[in-house]
């Protein structure tokens, strides 16, 4: 039987300071964020050939292609993401010699959606690499190689938060500094805290998958102009972050509701599309519900919003989105980070 080599990377629910771990703001200034997996995955399947051919296929997408092993990859569409993965996975790990093999991707949530599922895809195809090849990349190394490959090699607009996520898995409480500098503090947070925090989340998809390139560059953009309404915005998204971490950290849900809604004043500043009409209509309804507060999970204009509800009106809150054209989606947290096994 031949082996077949799977792996998933979780998701993310961006909580606070969202942004500044995108350079230049995370270089000059330093940046922070919190985040936490959920279990959401992206998920990838590797299995070897013998016919000299490299098959991508992501069956959420409905897209494949087939190519020649032996040939330099084009970085061309459909699936520009997984040949860079591939092109690079041979040059670094495998002395340039080519890798046959059929890559199948799919995952729990679409691109452009605010959980990072591209980045968490990029982790998660590595994973299955390093199952194949047997490479024991550790979580550093992991999202850093999933970083390199999308910011660097394929020169794709983001951050830098959502490889860490991905790899790592948890609660996080991430730094970024110049020179690529990262520094993963995962939380210990009660069981308590994490069960009232899943109680109280409703996670609402809108319906509009966005491509956060545009946005992502809108606030680069502020940042090398020195936009001041920009830059105080991320100042106070970083110092929301910290003040998040304590309040998850002392069980101060309150708090964490209170700084949730103020993120998202501060997230509108950082640049234009973040938020439309659609969202701001959907934010009123859901605080007219008995929602406290809630945020935008990712860059904006779309994707998944997040709401922090007491549990008593959480299915008073749903029963008001279902008004709406999107569609609540369940979730609980999940501790682990990327994982990989092989069958056969």
């Amino acid at each position: 039987m031949t082996k077949i080599f799977r792996a998933r990377a979780p998701l993310r629910l961006g909580l606070a300071g969202g942004g500044t771990d995108v350079s230049p703001y995370s270089d000059v200034h330093g940046g922070c964020v919190l985040n936490a997996t959920i279990d959401l995955y992206a998920q990838a399947i590797i299995e070897p050939r013998d016919d000299g051919k490299v098959c991508f296929r992501a069956t959420d997408r409905l897209e494949e292609v087939l190519l020649d092993a032996e040939t330099d990859m084009p970085d061309s569409d459909p699936l520009r993401l997984h040949r860079g993965i591939h092109r690079r996975v041979v040059r670094q790990f495998n002395g340039g010699k080519p890798l046959a093999c059929t890559l199948t991707t799919f995952a729990d949530a679409p691109a452009g959606s605010g959980l990072g599922t591209s980045s968490t895809m990029v982790v998660a195809i590595l994973q299955a690499y390093a199952e194949w090849l047997n490479l024991g990349l550790g979580e550093y190394e992991l999202a850093r190689l999933a970083f390199e490959i999308e910011r660097e090699d394929l020169k794709m607009s983001g951050g830098k938060q959502d490889q860490y996520a991905a790899a790592f898995g948890g609660f996080n409480f991430i730094e970024f500094g110049a020179e690529g500098r990262v520094l993963v503090n995962p939380l210990r947070i009660k069981e308590w805290v994490v069960n009232e925090l899943e109680a109280s989340t409703v996670l609402y998809y809108t319906g509009q998958s966005r491509e956060s390139a545009a946005i992502i560059q809108k606030q680069i953009d502020n940042t090398e102009r020195a936009d001041v309404r920009s830059i105080e915005a991320m100042h106070a998204l970083k110092h929301d972050a910290v003040s998040m971490k304590e309040a998850i950290l002392r069980g101060d849900l309150s708090a964490y509701a209170n700084i949730l809604g103020r993120s998202w004043v501060a997230k509108k500043q950082m640049a234009q599309g973040i938020s439309n009409a659609m969202i701001d209509g959907v934010y009123d309804a859901a605080l007219a519900a008995g929602a406290l507060s809630g945020k935008i999970s990712g860059a904006g204009g779309g994707g998944f919003m997040m709401f922090f509800v007491p549990p008593e009106h959480r299915m008073q809150l749903i029963q008001r989105l279902a008004q709406f054209e999107g569609q609540v989606m369940n979730f609980h947290f999940t501790p682990v980070g990327a994982q990989s096994w092989t069958l056969g």
